[in-house]
């Protein structure tokens, strides 16, 4: 178990059963529940959670109490995109102090594998990572974590945007996997959340032009608004991937250097592939399939070089500075927001599973 918390005993003080969290129990279940925390280790902080997202990983949970190869075996705190301020330190932190502003880096490695020897803690085998089970996540009034992973915001940077240096980190981690820059021609594949973060960060690396593809206008129009260069609506049908490949190129106008798959189905990366020019590299970046049927010989003979990515690593200090010199703008991402009641909890996965309108849901605690 991470430093979030553990469920409450019968044993509990009064005190730290007025600490609540939003408890997945069951498939489409979640309760409001106390939520009990460790000691406070010398390197720790306690942190009030006064902004978290929803991601798909969560409603991936909710739904099916699994995500990728991760199972929910036992009742779980949800939730890992979060900032708060802090109300206690540890006897040995000198980075922050009580009232700081703070976004929370959600995965705790182990700083003793070979992966965080070499610096790849985001392969770290014994991470333990908010809301990925059995770890508990940070919906909740409270959490403990280690003061070293909590990063303090300037002022004119919100909670909620804190909050959104999470999900930025992955399309940060993946421009970097791919080597984004000043002469890189981007195609993203998704205009969900994901695709739309990598967007904002592509272009912060310096990406002169960024095409995005999907098949909801909505999202379209949503990236077009966000500063995309041009937008491909396609079908869900495998067999026009090769006239979306001819559209896609002709939007471009010249060479794909990068393609991101922010979806992770066969269609999009298949399209990704052929999309991208000879010597360019394609990023797997989203996990909708576990397994998938795609035309790598033909890619490889363009010497096509596929990356992937899990997590992120060292993004949180790069986040807050794209934030806060106005490089990049998360805000028009968040479209809904909701307090922390049992109703407000569920209606808030609600809307966030429906999709449509519903970019990023946000709760403010």
């Amino acid at each position: 178990m991470g430093k979030g918390g553990e469920g409450s005993g019968d044993g509990a003080k009064v005190e730290e059963e007025e600490n609540m969290a939003a408890w997945l129990v069951s498939v489409n279940t979640l309760k409001i529940q106390p939520f009990r925390l460790p000691s406070l280790g010398p390197y720790d902080v306690r942190v009030r959670m006064k902004a978290v997202g929803i991601c798909g990983s969560d409603v991936h949970y909710l739904k099916t109490l699994r995500c990728a190869h991760f199972v929910v075996k036992e009742p779980m705190v949800i939730g890992h995109e979060c900032a708060g301020i802090i109300e206690e330190v540890g006897s040995e932190v000198k980075s922050l102090v009580v009232g700081d502003r703070v976004a929370l880096e959600p995965g705790i490695s182990c700083w003793r594998c070979k992966y965080c020897k070499g610096g790849r803690y985001n392969l770290c085998p014994d991470m333990k990572f908010f809301a990925t089970p059995p770890v508990h996540g940070s919906l909740a009034n409270q959490v403990i974590h280690p003061a070293d992973l909590c990063f303090k915001l300037p002022e004119n940077v919100s909670l909620e945007e804190g909050a959104m240096c999470e999900p930025l980190s992955v399309g940060i981690h993946a421009c970097r996997r791919a080597n984004v820059g000043s002469e890189t021609n981007v195609l993203i594949m998704g205009a969900g959340p994901i695709g739309l973060v990598t967007m904002l960060a592509a272009r912060a690396f310096g990406a002169p032009r960024i095409i995005i593809v999907d098949v909801d206008g909505y999202r379209l129009s949503v990236a077009k608004s966000l500063g995309a260069d041009d937008v491909v609506k396609v079908s869900t049908n495998n067999q026009d991937i090769d006239e979306d490949v001819v559209q896609i190129q002709k939007s471009m106008g010249s060479d794909i250097d990068v393609s991101f798959d922010c979806a992770g189905f066969s269609k999009t990366m298949s399209t990704a592939l052929n999309a991208t020019h000879a010597g360019g590299k394609v990023c797997l970046v989203g996990m909708g399939h576990n397994e998938m049927t795609v035309p790598l010989t033909p890619a490889a003979a363009r010497e096509v070089d596929v990356v992937g990515i899990f997590r992120y690593k060292d993004t949180w200090p790069l986040c807050i500075e794209f934030l806060r010199s106005g490089k990049i703008d998360v805000k028009p991402l968040i479209t809904h927001r909701f307090g922390f009641s049992q109703e407000e909890v569920v209606e808030a996965f609600e809307v966030s599973a429906r999709g449509g309108d519903a970019i990023k849901v946000m709760f403010n605690l």
